[in-house]
C-alpha cells in the first residue's frame, strides 16, 4: 500500500467518518452510512467507491445490499492506523453512531456469509 495513497484516503471528512464507521461495526452498507452521516447517496457511494478503489475497503453484495468492510489484505501498518484512529476518535463519530443505533430497518446480515 502506498502511503502516499493510503493517507489522501483518509484526508475526506466523509471518506474518514465512514471508514471510522465501518471499523467500528465490522461492515454497513450504503443505506446505513446515509442514515449515520447524515448525507446523500450519491456523496456516500462516491466516497465509498474511492475508499474500494484505493484498497482500503472490501465491498459484497446481498440481495440488494451492498455492505463494505476494511480490506483483510491491507498490511498491518494501514489496519493498526485506522484501528488506533476509530479507537481514539470517538467524538468525531459519536453522533453518527448515534443515528445508526437509531436507525430502524436496518439490512440484515447472513451469518454465514463468503
Amino acid at each position: 500500500m502506498d502511503p502516499v495513497q493510503f493517507f489522501k484516503c483518509l484526508a475526506d471528512e466523509t471518506r474518514l467518518r465512514s471508514l471510522l464507521l465501518i471499523e467500528r461495526e465490522q461492515e454497513l452498507c450504503v443505506c446505513e452510512l446515509v442514515e449515520a452521516i447524515d448525507d446523500i447517496q450519491p456523496k456516500i457511494s462516491r466516497h465509498l467507491a474511492q475508499l474500494r478503489n484505493g484498497g482500503l475497503l472490501r465491498d459484497r453484495r446481498q440481495g440488494q445490499w451492498v455492505f463494505y468492510r476494511i480490506n483483510p489484505e491491507l498490511p498491518e501498518w494501514c489496519r493498526k492506523t485506522i484501528y488506533d484512529a476509530a479507537l481514539a476518535n470517538a467524538a468525531f463519530v459519536a453522533e453518527a453512531t448515534g443515528r445508526l443505533q437509531d436507525m430502524g430497518n436496518r439490512p440484515e446480515r447472513l451469518s454465514n456469509c463468503c
